[in-house]
């Protein structure tokens, strides 16, 4: 069992969502390691299940809730359950999302905008809604939403993920406003390039094959292409993330809200 790195978290819960991916398991992990509790929501029980079990090393209580975010009803009664086990819930990682297709808006596919924009924005502001009711009732809480890059300049062939982020930059700045006399601060982030892994690789090779002016058809030409528009020259890590994330919900941004930080290695 590893221990804590510090007890910055002890006796607090925090929900993250999207927590059988990358992003999202690396936050949980690092939170459990400051000694937060967690409670992590996914749509695959599987993977859910293996999170789960890389968190609890960390020696926190760790409980899994399969949670499909974009039904409310679903989100409602997930986040009534993780009240009734924890007894409440002090942060929230708001992380759940869908990259979607890559081709010039003319050419893009209508199910997969309507897709995208049903996880990242109704997603979002589903769990963002059931867990300020909570935090409102605590008058306390921290939110943080996962944003983008995407979301702070519209990448070409991304329609519905610009779009979707563009919408959670929004949220964020709306919710911090009504949340704020409760006591509830409402922060994002917004990663640029992340790798390497997966999420890199498809990243690249989907811009190549929507053969636009901005990228080269050869997969290992957009990836110099991208990481040659990042004034650090490198693709950012996911262990990159996580620091921020705690930072954000930490009383070390006590007076920080409405505020999306670039994880972009230069990128503004």
């Amino acid at each position: 069992m590893k221990t804590h790195a510090s007890g910055q978290f002890s006796g607090k819960i925090a929900v993250v969502t999207g927590a059988a991916g990358t992003i999202g398991l690396a936050v949980a992990e690092h939170l459990a390691s400051l000694g937060a509790d967690i409670a992590l929501f996914d749509l695959q029980q599987d993977k859910l299940e293996e999170a789960a079990t890389k968190v609890r090393q960390y020696g926190t209580i760790v409980r899994p809730y399969v949670c499909d975010v974009t039904d409310a009803k679903r989100v409602n009664s997930t986040t009534e359950k993780v009240v009734s086990d924890f007894g409440k819930i002090d942060f929230l990682f708001n992380n759940a999302g869908f990259q979607g297709a890559f081709a010039p808006v003319q050419d893009y596919p209508e199910e997969d905008f309507n897709r995208v924009i049903q996880i990242n924005v109704c997603g979002a502001f589903h769990v963002l809604q059931a867990v300020a009711r909570q935090m409102v009732e605590q008058k306390s809480g921290a939110i943080v939403n996962t944003a983008s890059m995407a979301g702070v300049q519209g990448p070409p062939n991304m329609a519905a993920y610009g779009a979707s982020k563009f919408a959670i930059v929004g949220l964020t700045q709306t919710a911090s406003k009504d949340l704020a006399p409760h006591n509830i601060r409402v922060n994002a982030i917004s990663p640029a390039f992340m790798g390497p892994g997966p999420m890199w690789d498809m990243q690249v090779e989907k811009q190549a094959k929507a053969n636009t002016q901005y990228f080269s058809t050869d997969p290992e030409t957009v990836a110099k292409q991208m990481i040659g528009s990042v004034p650090m020259r490198r693709y950012g890590n996911i262990s990159e993330i996580p620091g921020v994330v705690s930072f954000l919900l930490s009383d070390a941004a006590s007076y920080m809200t409405g505020v999306n930080l670039p994880i972009a290695g230069g990128i503004l």
